[in-house]
Formats: structure tokens, sequence, C-alpha cells
């Protein structure tokens, strides 16, 4: 099954640390936000911070918290004060870890693509061994797990891959409609999650970059889905 063009594309905006930039991502109409448990990230916030961002959110926005190589222990702990809580396991954990970890609550995997094309990476294969997860997460292989800004070469995506995937990495105004296009097709449905590319510095949301990404992405929407119809006619 793959992606039907014309869906709505769902949008996370990862690495907040700030009330105003939690406020501004609602505002704008996206649909979760991300919320970095992983204290080598210039993004991280505690556990216990992630808990007051959280209680900001309505209905119906959800937070997504994002652990590299965490305990169970550590895990459980947040998932306590942020019940409501999805799940991204962003470094080399394991099938039976993330499902350990996850204790049942729904996660997303990263998948971290390789940025040198001469590294080969089989998509279909990780999709098959991370089957539990609700989708997986597309990001550059880069050192510090993610939030780099690069973008790795779409093209290595294949054309038919049976899961739910995030487009993440080197996203911006500019190329995410291009990104839905490209790998739209490609999988079951696509969302996207965008990091430094509606940023003002790390960790520092820009509100106005924020919006310009959200109607980059409702555009390519409805661009595609305008298509799609000119095809059925």
């Amino acid at each position: 099954m793959t992606h039907t063009p014309g869906l709505r594309t769902r949008i996370k905006i990862c690495g907040l640390t700030r009330e105003q930039d939690v406020d501004a991502a609602v505002q704008a109409g996206t649909d979760a936000i991300g919320l970095v448990l992983y204290a080598k990230s210039p993004r991280h916030v505690s556990a216990a911070r992630a808990a007051e961002l959280a209680r900001r959110l309505p209905p119906f926005v959800t937070p997504v918290l994002l652990f590299v190589n965490a305990s169970p222990d550590e895990v459980r702990a947040a998932c306590d004060l942020i019940p409501a809580a999805m799940l991204q396991f962003h470094g080399d954990e394991t099938p039976d870890e993330c499902a350990r970890a996850a204790a049942g609550r729904p996660f997303l995997r990263a998948a971290r693509i390789p940025l040198d094309s001469s590294q080969s990476f089989d998509l279909l294969r990780f999709a098959s061994d991370f089957s539990a997860a609700q989708a997986l997460l597309l990001d550059a292989h880069v050192e510090g797990y993610g939030g780099a800004g690069k973008a790795f070469d779409w093209s290595r995506i294949p054309i038919n891959v049976s899961a739910h995937l995030v487009l993440s990495g080197g996203l911006t105004p500019a190329n995410v409609g291009d990104g839905i296009a490209r790998l739209g097709p490609r999988c079951r449905t696509l969302a996207v999650d965008v990091s430094s590319g509606v940023e003002a510095s790390k960790g520092i949301k820009d509100a106005g970059k924020i919006e310009q990404f959200v109607a980059a992405v409702r555009a390519a929407d409805a661009y595609l889905g305008s298509t799609r119809h000119e095809h059925l006619l």
C-alpha cells in the first residue's frame, strides 16, 4: 500500500525548549511537538521541564519524547510525568529494547540514513525489524544523533515501503514541499519533522519560520490533491 496524494501531511516541530515556541507551534497548526530528553543535545530539556511544556498543549496535539539509548527506567520515569506522550527512539536501540522501554506505548523509531551514498542502508529490512513502531522517522546519520540540519539523498528511499514514514533531516520551508512530493508516493503515509529549519538558534524557534513551514506543507498537500483530482477526471 502506498501513500495517496492529497492526504493531509502531519507536522512535528522538534527540539522545543520555551513556552512561546510551544505556543507558536500550536498556533501554526502543528500536530506534534518534540521534546529532547538526550543530555548531549543543545536542545535538551529535563523530564520535569518537558512536562511543564507539554501541559501547555491543547487536545489532539501530541507531545513526543525523544530518547537516545536511554534505560527503560529513564523512559518510564519521563512517561509517568507526561502520560499522553508518544516516544521516539533515536539512538542504537534494538527492536527488543524499544519494546521493553515503550511498554505498550506508541513509538517512533529513527532510521538514520548515511549521508555517504556508498554506505548501504536497507530500509525495507529496518521496517521489518521495527514493525512494532507506529512509524519510522527518516533522518540523516550524523554525529550527535540528529539535529544537524543535514538532508540525506531522498532518492535512496525504496519505491514501496509498507510503513508510515516521517521525513526529517535538513527540512526547511523551501524544500519540504519537494520532500512530500517525492517521498509521499513511496510509503503508506508521510509526515514531516523539522527542528533546525525553523530556528533562530539551536533550541530557539522562530515563530515566523514555523508559520512558513506549515504553510509550505499545506501548499504541497493542496497541489498534490489537485493533481490527483485532475488525473481522475
